[in-house]
């Protein structure tokens, strides 16, 4: 099996290429690739090409305009990089034959409500990544291929920048910090997603009915706040330096931290079409977020 992967330098793309590696023949790609393999989502017009010449069974799309508040300040190349280039993309696994696992988010909703959100909710999205991100995923659709479309939410990684990266930083330099508390999700790990899209994709190539769209997020959810506090306490336990008191981390609602884009309140993913379509069990958020904090202070 021949397995193209875009979006390899990213969070989910770097511990995919771990879990993809024994599925096959594995070609990985970015926009900084060698220009034979380079992967420019800012130019779709090139992408059918590099298919072409990988020519996968399987192409994996990790790419994506992810910086939610500049995308409001550049809703175009927001466009091209979430909405048309997966949609050229479908087009060109539609015309090989291939499947395409692409990834969503939870930004395609309005966040109203305090229930999780199931795969046929009616979609609201608040801002130009929501929007976008929605226009990628029906792009897909139309184009007819054999898809798998994950939704997920709170990405963080031991690879790269992330909310709990950016906590500790804080932790250790302030006395008190200020954190949104009404905000609610499942922070989710890449490595978990990694490793529940290598075995879908052994699933749907076995078994093509199982193709379409699910929500992949751990289990549990907790605030922006709650995460916060969370990963301080374990870094204080740890003996890590920590400068904040417990009692320091306060929790501020939405409107006290405007951003350029609007955040959906409510970012819980109902996650059981998954679980009982392909048998997986998706672990507490907390259990990710220790074996990543764990790896960062060398316990």
């Amino acid at each position: 099996m021949r397995i193209l992967l875009l979006g390899k330098n990213g969070q989910v793309g770097w511990e995919l290429q771990r879990a993809l590696a024994p599925l096959g023949e594995l070609t990985a790609c970015d926009f900084d690739s060698p220009d034979e393999l380079r992967a420019d989502f800012s130019r779709p017009q090139a992408l059918p090409a590099l298919v072409e010449r990988v020519r996968p069974d399987v192409i994996v799309n990790a790419a994506a305009h992810t910086a939610v508040d500049r995308a409001e300040a550049e809703p175009d190349l927001a466009h091209r990089i979430n909405a048309e280039a997966p949609g050229v993309l479908a087009q060109a696994a539609a015309a090989r034959g291939a499947l395409l696992l692409h990834y969503s988010t939870d930004y395609v909703f309005d966040g109203s409500g305090q229930e999780p959100r199931a795969e046929d909710a009616p979609a609201a999205p608040l801002s130009v990544y929501g929007r976008t991100k929605l226009e990628g995923e029906q792009a897909i659709r139309a184009a007819g291929c054999a898809h798998l479309i994950l939704r997920t939410s709170w990405v963080y990684a031991a690879r790269g920048g992330n909310f709990a990266r950016t906590m500790l930083r804080l932790a250790a330099e302030r006395d008190a910090l200020s954190v949104i508390d009404d905000q609610v999700g499942a922070p989710t790990g890449a490595e978990l997603l990694a490793d529940v899209s290598a075995h879908a994709l052994l699933r749907v190539r076995a078994e093509p009915a199982l193709a379409g769209t699910y929500h992949c997020a751990a289990a549990g959810a907790t605030s922006w706040h709650g995460y916060a506090r969370f990963v301080i306490e374990a870094a204080r336990a740890a003996g890590q330096p920590v400068r904040v008191a417990p009692d320091a981390i306060r929790p501020i609602p939405t409107r006290a931290y405007p951003t350029p884009a609007q955040r959906p309140l409510n970012s819980r993913l109902a996650t059981h079409k998954l679980q009982q379509a392909f048998g997986f069990v998706l672990p507490p958020w907390q259990r990710g977020v220790e074996r990543v904090l764990a790896e960062w202070f060398g316990t």
